[in-house]
């Protein structure tokens, strides 16, 4: 995954999405506690994530480890 992060949250959902280059279409898989990874329709590749309950989360101050098959790169 390579572009401009994009991040965007819908207060009333309580939902963050962070995603990486222009909006494409995409399905979201399920990887359990509230966090979804966004996979490509066309190329299956991963193309951000997505953390339910997000406000709760960042409240309680709760670690959750994840393992995201996500490489970010960091350009100046």
């Amino acid at each position: 995954m390579k572009g401009k992060l994009n991040i965007y949250y819908d207060e009333e959902g309580d939902l963050l999405e962070i995603g990486v280059g222009t909006h494409r279409e995409g399905t979201f898989r399920n990887l359990g506690k509230g966090v979804f990874e966004r996979i490509d329709t066309q190329t299956k590749e991963v193309i951000g994530i997505a953390i339910h309950g997000f406000r709760k989360r960042a409240h309680d101050l709760k670690d959750t480890p994840l393992s995201l098959p996500v490489t970010v790169e960091l350009l100046k």
